[in-house]
């Protein structure tokens, strides 16, 4: 009997398993599979985060920026309407200076004198209503001394609105004006006017929206009126 058949039949177990070899060596390249699929899964997952985030901060970003617009379109409009109301109200109210000077002291396209008792004190102040470097500017001038004059270096000067880009703020009409009739030619004689009409365009930055605000009204001088 040759040494083959007697391992055959003594049931010689081989000390090494190549089937447990061949399964460790499956194992383990399937770890590195398994291992490397997880790194492209987190960078994936990072780049999602990335987007997202990105995505979100511009979301704000716009947010923020369409908000600004916003606050400075009411801003302008909240502005050029306090500034007229304050005009007209003193406008409206005109009259005969203290000295005896004529209701009007000044009128053009950027500026309007007057006389009025503004602070009901019983004296009416020189009221001065100009356009100067992108400001409307009001400076009033109180009567003083025996008999009672306006001293002009007595004037105080405010500004009322800012960031205005009009270039012209006043238009005069007579006592014929229907609504549609043109303004008084300039230079405008002060004795035929009867109504004032102010009109401002404000913008706080040019460069970027909201676009301009203009607002215009009018006011008729009451000591003036022609049908009393």
């Amino acid at each position: 009997m040759n040494k083959k058949t007697q391992n055959k039949n003594s049931g010689f177990t081989p000390l090494v398993d190549f089937s447990d070899v061949i399964s460790s060596r499956t194992k383990s390249a399937s770890l590195k599979f398994t291992t490397g699929f997880t790194l492209v899964e987190i960078i994936f997952t990072v780049s999602i985060f990335v987007v997202v985030f990105s995505t979100l901060t511009l979301f704000s970003k716009n947010i923020w920026t369409y908000s600004t617009f916003i606050s400075n379109g009411l801003d302008n409009v909240d502005t050029s309407r306090n500034a007229l109301k304050i005009m007209v109200a003193e406008i409206r109210t005109a009259s005969q200076a203290d000295t005896g000077a004529y209701v009007i002291n000044q009128a053009n396209d950027t500026a309007f004198s007057f006389y009025s008792d503004i602070n009901n004190d019983g004296l009416k102040e020189k009221i001065r209503y100009f356009l100067s470097n992108g400001s409307i500017k009001k400076g009033a001038i109180i009567p003083t001394g025996s008999p009672l004059s306006y001293n002009p270096s007595n004037e105080i000067i405010t500004t009322i609105a800012s960031y205005i880009t009009s270039s012209s703020i006043f238009a005069y009409y007579d006592k014929n004006y229907d609504g549609t009739s043109q303004p008084l030619s300039s230079p405008v004689d002060i004795a035929e006017i009867r109504l004032v009409k102010i009109t401002i365009t404000m913008d706080k930055d040019i460069n970027k929206p909201p676009v301009p605000v203009t607002m215009t009204t009018q006011v008729s001088i009451r000591n003036l009126k022609d049908n009393l």
